[in-house]
């Protein structure tokens, strides 16, 4: 018996001794590498601006504006030529078929859309992850020109005129949910999809409660 409890009082200290070193490496391994992440990300994100607001000559991303909105928060990065404003960049989000889905939208002056660019998504892979590129410049969808100021997006199975992702109507609906967030948040509009009227949006402690909407299958 004596054997045995020297055995486990062994074995309690070196799996103690395992932990410790392996904590303190891992530690070690996130400050190496918790600068060069943070890099990456800030590099990938410049990148995403400059391709949904080009043309700018200062860093949007060094100063974003953060705005709230109907309980949710958005960053708006505003973008200048010459020190003259020539649009934004907007980060919104809507709930897709798989999980959230995250947008980068960019507006003109006049509130049109530039370009966008889909930062993260849980969509099924080859149905809604198209919605990377079925929106843009020459897609099926192609929303880039269009301003949900004047009429909101919405896929045309709704009556809009946005043509949705074969098979993925979910995850399309979400994405025009997202860059008709996004235009609230830079304008001050919220965008109502059903009429596709504006009215000014409203600060996150004076919006009034969602009403729960229940989603079909893509």
């Amino acid at each position: 018996m004596k054997k045995l409890e020297s055995s486990l009082k062994n074995m309690a200290i070196v799996l103690t001794g395992v932990t410790v070193i392996a904590g303190a490496l891992l530690g070690y391994v996130n400050e190496l590498t918790k600068e060069p992440i943070a890099q990456a990300n800030a590099k990938a994100l410049s990148d995403a601006i400059a391709i949904v607001v080009p043309g700018f000559d200062n860093n949007p991303a060094e100063a974003p504006e953060t705005v709230e909105l109907n309980g949710a928060t958005y960053k708006i990065y505003k973008a200048t030529k010459g020190g003259e404003f020539i649009g934004a960049a907007v980060e919104a989000s809507a709930n897709g078929f798989g999980g959230a889905l995250n947008v980068l939208v960019g507006f003109d002056k006049e509130g049109n859309i530039i370009d966008y660019s889909l930062l993260s998504h849980a969509e099924t892979p080859g149905l809604g992850s198209k919605a990377a590129d079925w929106f843009k410049k020459g897609g099926k969808g192609d929303i880039t020109g269009m301003n949900p100021g004047k009429q909101a997006l919405t896929v045309s199975k709704d009556g809009g005129q946005v043509d949705a992702i074969t098979a993925s109507t979910i995850t399309s609906r979400a994405f025009l949910v997202a860059v008709n967030n996004a235009y609230a948040a830079y304008s001050g509009q919220n965008v109502d999809a059903a009429s596709g009227a504006t009215q000014q949006a409203q600060p996150a402690e004076e919006a009034a409660p969602a009403n729960d909407n229940v989603e079909t299958n893509n």
